[in-house]
């Protein structure tokens, strides 16, 4: 064996000394140059790939050999263990450890075998008597055997096990020693091991937290609606996800989920129990306890909300359906007016206890802020009816879940955290108090005061007791809970039919009995326990649905002779036994169980009535024995028996066991609860079980093309110009997004039809009275054949209109085929002045004088626009002679004939046009960030300058004007570049350029023209920036164009150059010219529509801040702008640009600001269909009512959507509600006049002086100054006497009174504060004349001339509530209210805006008029005529 370890080693040896020889003869020799990386990278790979082979040879060898060694250890260990009395030297005192350890390993393993064997030598030589002296030398014997047995030079020896055994004593003595390796190492090893031992436990309490997580996610999973395979959509579990950072206030970036979010985007994929347990565990396994329970919780909010939406999904298919009944010639549209005169007298004349579920059409959200009167608008001061909240439970309840839900909520604390739950402070003495005896009501009466209910937050009850007797008998629900040692008892006893109308409570605390009786509507008014008519589509035992109103004459046209006199007979409405509302924050068990039982029919059918019982503990069935007559109709009979056999047996159990008890055997062990347990009912919609589809929703994608092929019949008519039919199409993909309904006043789309009924319905309404309204739309909607005539040649007409756009459109893209936006006027009049061989001139020349743009400009050139092109073809059309249709055709033949391009040109135009719409695009979606915008131009230009421009090399820049505050004696502007290529940024960027300095930037911008300097070398007046460029290479082109906005007011220049190009041909020629005026025409309006963005933002800010201070109900407002798709066919995204509480600071979102999308978050559709329709949208989610108002442009389409939010509360009082739609109204009065000056439709006109700060911040002025106005023409229309009559018999008025006329004068004259003028009554009202009147409709509180100091106006106005002054009735009181708080925003802004340098604003750049522009040059502009060039 020694003989083939040696052989092994020295093949070891020998293949080591080989591989230097090999590596040698493997490496170049030196005289050769040095190889390439490809060689070089070659030879290593098939070096290492030659040496790695025999690396692993010699490895695995090695291996083996160490195994071998180990082996045979092992196997002589078992053949001779180590002798036990080596363990005798093992001694861990730390005084002679060491020493110790050294003999062991040094002395000893030689020593004690060399002592032995003396002995045994000594011994056979008999050297220990003492007879007779010995030749024996022990000490010679004991070191000749220590030389021999020297363990340096002995490997191969074989130890004895005592040796082995003292050589284990001596390592593990070694471990002893400190500052060692060996006792390094041991602490290493230890360490391992209790990390080891540590995260082993740590890995069971995992396991143990994600079984019962997985647990409690499937009983989470089982709270949706399934289809009927038990499958949910995927994406709603996504949006539920989504929306629980919202809720919660996280973001997605800081790691609150596992794994980045996703969307799959279609309702199509769907999971089931497993599949959704893994899918959220993958996302909420970092989850603390905390952050768990409160996903459970948003979870059974969003199932709850899914089915809601699963349950308007219904409505709306149904509202679908009557669209497409009433729409008799399919053409896609309804009358509105006769729609609404439907709605209205339906309103007017059904039941007065369904109408409490409508929604009045003549008020707003159903009629339209426009059409309300201004003196109904500001006047109308009468209270609608009294609010009631929609949450009957607590916040900590949730309302719609089954028993299985609410036992997992309960415990839910107990079980995932360590926080004890803590008990409600409100007593029972509170909550009768806070109930108002109304008709329906449960009215308690509590006998003795003194005692009080301790209810625990979250009902934790050590006894449930459920007893469900026979019929006759009451029924008793007996609830022990635990109060500091004594048992409480509750005692509730419900009577069953024939025993006597009374509910006695009985409360047992601390041995006083304390009796609270319930008294309950008597017999035939109690309503009884059962399904709803609204989820069961059935009628209620006690309450009727409304009848369907008589058709008035004036609606119907055909009257059919069925439908005469079939009106159902009226029925009185019982009282409703509606369960008790607490306002406490936990209901009683009683009232929990009821309303427990309301829902819980509310998701069942008519078909599963008889097994309601077994979802609801301490609730009678009262419809088992209908459905076992139902049943037995169906021949299937199921008694009282078998519904009580089919109860969970998690739901009820015996007294002995508690609600924790419950819940944890409902989580920890599902496999001891029964097998029926495990299986739910199927949720039922309407009866029905749920198919899997929203078939109703994205109404605006599944019925974009309903009724196109009429509205739209242009698509036929093009036939006769195919060469600009294909612009045409291109032209309108480029429109807003197809989903986007507009909104008009004479017709309703589907979309806009089914929002409207869904509106007007509510959320109460129940589904035979839903069907009664379908069903009477649907009869009163009549159209005689004359109507339907009227109806398709107005759309005809309509659709003309837009052919007829579309194809001057289509054909000023053909004659502007370099793209630059415009038209030189001169060259379309030269043209059309050949038509007909010039006998049309004089229509020609009448045309031209009512176009509406100038025919002068400063740079001689009169452009038109495509718009202004549009406009003048129109004109023309209409002077000549003729049928329009047919002269416009020969008009537009002839002008495409009088244009010929050349198939490179036409390609040429097409890419260019493309590149300019991809910068229009980013400033679209850029968020309100000019940085994409700077960056998408410069690639456009360096594009072209590469594909058109034979490659050249150019430099650009943009410089915008703003007004000299740095240096007023070198010019009063100044022009600063704000962007330029990166090469010239350290040169260029942010430096100011003065009129003193040598430049034609200047020229340009004064004369509105474009300046080419073909060869800058040749001028010898030029400013270069960059100093570091030496004279012979300051060669090129230079051309500087002028910035315009829609009334061709300068306010920049654009400059590019060719410096950097060292190639000969550097001149720009005119096609080139031609694109970059097109370029800095687009930018243009990219800038100003991003401009128009943050003025948008400025008038919502403004009118955020204005309701704050009017309503406390509102919890949050969130302004989300529409970016529009690529192409009209792709969806739209939504844009956050603010959210504000109400009551601190509002917040902006920076850029980029967050994105929602539709199919990122399912339960955020609302605002999508608040989009779609350009209409008002209610919604609920997450326990939370909202209300979506659009922002529409002037055509009538949503750019933006405002999130109301209203917590908890179904609506806003009367007051508050009043100063929501003053607030709305101003905001999009405020917003159309924006738009319309941007689309120049509107010349600006300032009204108040803070107006003309003439940036984004006059948006905030805008909104005061529309309530301001609205507020001077409802006080010019009071009459000094009779309008104040009512305040001025008051000799000693309230206080609120004085306060109100004092601050109104106040405002006006500031100097009489404190005297007698305004605190006297008699001569404060006397001053309240027409002249007074007339002061406050004409004064401007942001005019120079105001001195009145706002801080004097706020402290005599403290203490007075706004709701105060609502409740006086008076509405001269409310008119100069609302005015002095208007007049005192608008004196705090105009000081801002004063103390606010224009410098500070990036966007307040100047706007050059021609006048402007003449004033300059005449005056500045002639001594400065050098170039400016970087």
């Amino acid at each position: 064996m020694a003989e083939s370890e040696r052989t092994e080693e020295e093949s070891e040896r020998s293949t080591l000394r080989d591989l230097p020889s090999e590596m040698e003869s493997l490496l170049p020799p030196s005289a050769v140059r040095p190889l390439s990386p490809q060689t070089d990278a070659r030879w290593k790979a098939v070096f290492y790939k030659s040496v790695q082979s025999r690396a692993l040879d010699l490895q695995e060898r090695r291996v083996a050999k160490f195994n071998q060694e180990k082996a045979l250890e092992k196997k002589t260990e078992r053949k001779e263990p180590p002798d036990a009395l080596a363990r005798e030297w093992f001694d861990d005192e730390r005084a002679a450890l060491e020493t110790r350890a050294y003999l062991l390993d040094k002395l000893l393993p030689t020593l004690v075998p060399g002592v032995e064997k003396l002995l045994r030598v000594a011994e056979r030589k008999k050297a220990l008597e003492k007879l007779e002296p010995r030749k024996f030398d022990p000490i010679t014997f004991l070191g000749e055997y220590l030389m021999r047995n020297n363990p340096a030079f002995q490997l191969s020896a074989t130890l004895d096990p005592y040796q082995r055994g003292v050589k284990a004593v001596t390592e593990e003595l070694k471990t002893k020693v400190p500052k060692t390796t060996q006792h390094k190492l041991a602490e290493m090893k230890a360490l391992v091991e209790e990390r080891r031992h540590e995260r082993e436990e740590v890995d069971k309490i995992k396991d143990h937290v994600k079984d019962i997580r997985r647990r409690a996610l499937g009983m989470q999973f089982r709270e949706w609606t399934q289809d009927i395979t038990g499958r949910i959509p995927l994406e709603l579990i996504q949006s539920a996800l989504r929306s629980f950072l919202e809720v919660m206030r996280l973001v997605p970036e800081a790691g609150s989920y596992a794994r980045p979010l996703e969307a799959v985007g279609t309702l199509e994929v769907k999971v089931n129990e497993e599949e959704c347990i893994e899918y959220l565990l993958s996302y909420v396994k970092n989850f603390n306890s905390d952050q768990f329970e409160q996903l459970l919780r948003h979870l059974l909010q969003c199932a709850n909300d899914a089915r809601d939406a699963i349950r308007h999904d219904v409505w709306r298919q149904m509202f679908v359906q009557l669209f497409l009944d009433c729409d008799h010639g399919q053409v896609g549209l309804l009358d509105r007016a006769r729609v609404f005169s439907l709605l209205k007298y339906y309103y007017d004349n059904c039941l007065r206890d369904a109408r409490k579920g409508y929604r009045d059409p003549r008020k707003w959200p159903m009629a339209e802020l426009e059409d309300i009167e201004l003196m109904e608008f500001w006047g109308n001061m009468e209270d609608d009816e009294p609010i009631v909240t929609t949450a009957v439970v607590s916040e900590e309840s949730l309302p719609g879940l089954s028993a299985e839900a609410l036992v997992l909520n309960n415990v839910l604390k107990d079980i995932l955290s360590d926080m004890e739950v803590g008990k409600v402070q409100d007593t029972l003495e509170d909550q009768a108090a806070a109930i108002p005896e109304q008709d329906g009501q449960v009215t308690i009466t509590v006998e003795d005061e003194s005692q009080v209910v301790p209810v625990t937050e979250q009902a934790e009850q050590t006894t449930q007791e459920v007893t469900v007797p026979e019929e006759g008998s009451p029924e008793k629900v007996e609830v022990t809970v635990p109060e500091e040692g004594s048992p409480e008892k509750v005692e509730v006893s419900v009577p069953a039919e024939g025993s006597p109308e009374k509910v006695e409570e009985t409360v047992l605390e601390e041995g006083s009995p304390e009796k609270v009786e319930v008294a309950v509507p008597e017999e035939g008014s109690l309503e009884k326990v059962e399904p709803t008519a609204e989820d069961t589509g059935t009628v209620d035992e006690g309450v009727e649905p409304e009848t369907i109103p008589e058709m008035p004459p004036e609606l119907l046209v055909e009257e059919k002779e069925a439908d005469e006199g079939e009106r159902p007979e009226k029925l009185s409405p019982p009282p409703a036994s509606e369960p008790v509302e607490m306002p406490a924050p936990t209901p009683s068990l009683s009232q929990t169980a009821t309303n427990l039982q309301q829902v819980l029919d509310q998701e069942l059918g008519p078909d599963v009535e008889g097994t309601s019982t077994d979802q609801v503990p301490g609730v009678q069935d009262a419809g088992v024995e209908e459905a076992a007559a139902k049943e037995e109709e169906h021949g299937e009979k199921t008694d009282a028996g078998e519904v009580e056999e089919q109860r969970p047996a998690s739901i009820v159990e015996p007294p002995s066991q508690s609600s924790g008890e419950q819940a944890t055997g409902l989580l920890l062990s599902p496999a001891k609860q029964p097998s029926k347990e495990a299986k739910r009912e199927v949720q039922l919609i309407y009866g029905e079980p749920w198919s899997g589809d929203f078939r109703a929703a994205d109404l605006s994608f599944k019925y974009a093309d309903y009724g196109k092929e009429i509205r739209e019949d242009w698509n036929n008519e093009n036939s006769r110009f195919p060469d600009l039919r294909m612009n045409m199409v291109e032209i309108q993909a480029r429109g807003p997004p197809s989903s986007i309904s507009t909104f008009e006043k004479d017709f309703l789309d589907l979309p806009q039809f089914v929002q409207l009924l869904e509106t007007f319905v509510g959320e109460e309404t129940s589904l035979p009275n839903l069907k009664k309204m379908v069903e009477f739309v649907k009869g009163g909607y009549v159209q005689t054949e004359r109507e339907k005539i009227k109806q398709l040649e107005q759309i005809h007409h309509r659709s003309f209109l837009v052919w007829k756009q579309l194809l001057l459109a289509a054909l000023f893209e053909k004659w502007d085929n370099e793209c630059s936006g415009f038209l030189d006027m001169k060259e379309v009049d030269a043209v059309l002045a050949t038509f007909k061989e010039g006998m049309e001139e004089e229509a020609l020349n009448k045309a031209k004088l009512q176009l509406p743009i100038p025919q002068w400009h400063p740079s001689g050139i009169v452009k038109l626009s495509c718009k202004d092109f549009q406009t003048y073809m129109e004109l023309v059309v209409s002077e000549l002679t003729g049928n329009e249709d047919e002269v416009l055709d020969s008009l537009v033949e002839f002008l495409m004939m009088a244009v010929d391009w050349t198939h490179l040109e036409r390609l040429r135009g097409s890419a260019r046009r493309k590149w300019l719409l991809g910068i229009a695009q980013t400033a679209k979606v850029s968020g309100g960030c000019m940085e994409p915008v700077y960056q998408a131009l410069f690639k456009t230009l360096s594009r072209d300058a590469d594909a058109h421009g034979k490659n050249k090399r150019i430099s650009a820049y943009v410089a915008l004007l703003e007004y000299n505050l740095i240096n007023p004696t070198r010019g009063d502007i100044l022009l600063r570049y704000v962007a330029c290529t990166e090469d010239d940024a350290p040169y260029v960027l942010n430096k100011p350029l003065f009129m003193d300095m040598k430049g034609i930037s200047f020229a340009a911008a004064l004369q509105d023209k474009p300046i080419h300097v073909p060869r800058v070398q040749l001028h010898g007046n030029i400013h270069f920036w960059n100093c570091d460029r030496l004279p012979k290479d300051r060669t090129g082109s230079f051309l500087v164009l002028p910035l315009e906005d829609i009334r061709r007011r300068v306010f920049g220049v654009l400059g590019l150059d060719t410096l950097r190009d060292k190639s000969d041909q550097t001149i720009f020629v005119p096609h080139e010219i031609r694109f970059y005026q097109g370029a800095a025409n687009t930018f243009s309006v990219s800038y100003h529509h991003i401009r128009t963005q943050d003025c948008l933002k400025q008038v919502i800010i403004s009118a955020v801040g204005w309701i704050s201070t009017q309503t406390t109900r509102l919890q949050s407002i969130t302004a989300y702008f529409m970016e529009p798709g690529e192409n009209r066919m792709q969806d739209y995204t939504l844009r956050k640009v603010m959210t504000s509480d109400l009551k601190e600071t509002n917040e902006l979102h920076p850029s980029p600001a967050p994105v929602l999308s539709r199919k990122d978050d399912f339960f955020s559709g609302f605002l999508f269909r608040c989009i779609d329709c350009s209409m008002v949208v209610m919604a609920s989610t997450n326990e939370e009512h909202h209300i979506a108002v659009p922002l529409r442009n002037p055509e009538g389409q949503a750019i933006a959507v405002l999130d109301i939010n209203l917590g908890r509360w179904p609506k806003l009082p009367s007051c508050e509600h009043k100063d929501l739609q003053k607030m709305l109204k101003m905001t999009q009065a405020a917003t159309y006049e924006i738009l319309k000056e941007d689309a120049g439709d509107l010349e600006p006109y300032y009204i108040l002086e803070a107006e003309y700060v003439g940036d984004w911040r006059r948006g905030g002025v805008l909104f005061y100054r529309f309530l301001l106005q609205d507020l001077q023409n409802c006080i010019w229309n009071l009459d000094p006497w009779d309008s104040f009559s009512d305040i001025r018999c008051f000799e000693q008025p309230p206080l609120l009174v004085h306060t109100i006329l004092k601050c109104t004068l106040l405002v006006l004259n500031p100097q009489w504060a404190g005297t007698e003028a305004v605190e006297n009554w008699d001569r404060c009202i006397q001053k309240f004349d027409g002249e007074l009147i007339e002061n406050i409709c004409y004064f401007d509180p942001t005019a120079a001339y105001v001195e009145t100091t706002p801080e004097v106006i706020y402290n005599s106005l403290q203490g007075t509530q706004r709701y105060a002054v609502w409740r006086f009735g008076s509405a001269p009181l409310e008119y100069l209210y609302n005015w002095i708080h208007a007049c005192l925003a608008l004196i705090e802004m105009a000081k801002k805006l004063k103390h606010q340098p224009r410098s500070a604003f990036p966007s307040s750049s100047v706007l050059l008029t021609p006048a402007l522009s003449r004033s300059l040059r005449s005056s500045q502009i002639s001594t400065y005529g050098t170039i400016s060039l970087n």
